[in-house]
């Protein structure tokens, strides 16, 4: 992969870096204190806000794309959602880009691959089929994407991909790609990790699922962090517990049989984090024996940041909605749109857990 394809180079343009819209979240099919619904716009919440754009952003055309404009009130959009919307994070990215097509009034196709690629790829190629002008996927693998690329290419679709990155060249294969920092969110976990041992001990990691660049590059950003800052501190475990909650309680049960005397456990999302906290608890450990620091920010997790089961939480906002309509739109009309848009995220701590609750999804 070409190294501008990094998130640590990762920019917006001017125009979409200005926006700062709101929109509100869904509640989870399995937490029944999920949130209420309703949207914030306070910073650190409720809103996704774009990075101020880096000197020598790459930019993207209609015109080096190919195509013709579009008027995206006249056009159909189709959405591919990639995971079953049991994960509190899809709930809410699914609600944010149906929102934003019903507030523009924009003709919404939408499919969920229920965590198939392979239904995945026929979803996109079915959208197309039914006549989708321009598309918004979130990826559920990076790799393996040419199928709809070379159709979608065919007829000069544009595409915006949010969460994920897809392996191909930005402004010839797709627009846009608009998502956090991950590696910059794996820094800043390793140093919420730092000061909750103090930086000593030794510590697992609760990996994401395989094939995508948001486990790497979490992956990659804590573990250089920690090498860097704090050499006391070993990771001497890691294992993926594929994203989700159950899972991420049977690999930390396990983890807790072959490493009794683990000091800290680095989750790479919230969902994996909450099922780390049902294994300590259902192994007769307190609140605060093991630090858990997990990335994400939703209502539960940071609810286990106020009962003193989960240390910190880095946030990774779901909420797309705002940022891929306005990016098509003016991608449609001829503008320059950024090649990687990126999100500014804040982050959850004790120190304002329970005063921000209600800016979790």
């Amino acid at each position: 992969m070409n190294a501008h394809r990094s998130l640590r180079t990762l920019a917006v343009t001017t125009l979409v870096a200005t926006l700062s819209l709101s929109l509100g979240c869904a509640k989870s099919e399995d937490d029944k204190d999920a949130s209420d619904g309703k949207g914030t716009s306070s910073d650190g919440g409720g809103e996704q806000v774009a990075a101020e754009p880096t000197e020598g952003a790459k930019t993207c055309t209609l015109k080096a794309y190919g195509g013709k404009e579009t008027d995206l009130a006249k056009a159909t959009v189709g959405f591919s959602q990639s995971e079953k919307e049991a994960n509190p994070f899809r709930i809410a990215e699914t609600a944010s880009i149906k929102a934003e097509a019903k507030k523009r009034g924009v003709k919404l196709l939408t499919a969920n691959a229920q965590s198939q690629f392979s239904k995945q790829i026929s979803d996109v190629q079915d959208l197309i089929s039914k006549g989708a002008d321009l598309l918004v996927i979130a990826p559920l693998n990076s790799d393996g994407w040419e199928p709809v690329l070379k159709r979608a290419a065919a007829k000069k679709i544009p595409i915006v991909t949010v969460d994920r990155q897809i392996n191909a060249e930005p402004c010839e294969d797709y627009v846009s790609f608009i998502g956090s920092d991950f590696v910059e969110q794996g820094r800043r976990a390793a140093d919420q990790m730092i000061k909750a041992t103090g930086g000593k001990g030794k510590v697992a990691i609760l990996l994401g699922a395989p094939g995508n660049n948001v486990t790497t590059e979490r992956t990659k950003g804590f573990t250089e962090q920690i090498g860097k800052k704090a050499p006391g501190l070993k990771v001497v475990f890691k294992q993926t517990g594929e994203f989700a909650r159950e899972k991420g309680q049977q690999v930390t049960e396990q983890l807790i049989q072959s490493k009794p005397d683990i000091d800290g456990i680095y989750a790479e999302n919230d969902e994996m984090g909450l099922g780390a906290v049902n294994a300590l608890k259902g192994a007769g450990k307190k609140p605060g024996d093991v630090k858990i620091v997990t990335v994400d920010g939703t209502k539960n997790a940071v609810q286990g940041i106020v009962d003193k089961w989960i240390y910190g939480v880095v946030e990774s906002n779901p909420r797309f909605g705002p940022l891929a309509f306005q990016a098509l739109e003016d991608f449609g009309k001829g503008k320059k749109v950024g090649q990687d848009i990126v999100i500014k995220d804040s982050a959850y701590t004790a120190a304002n857990a329970e005063r921000d609750l209600s800016k979790a999804y």
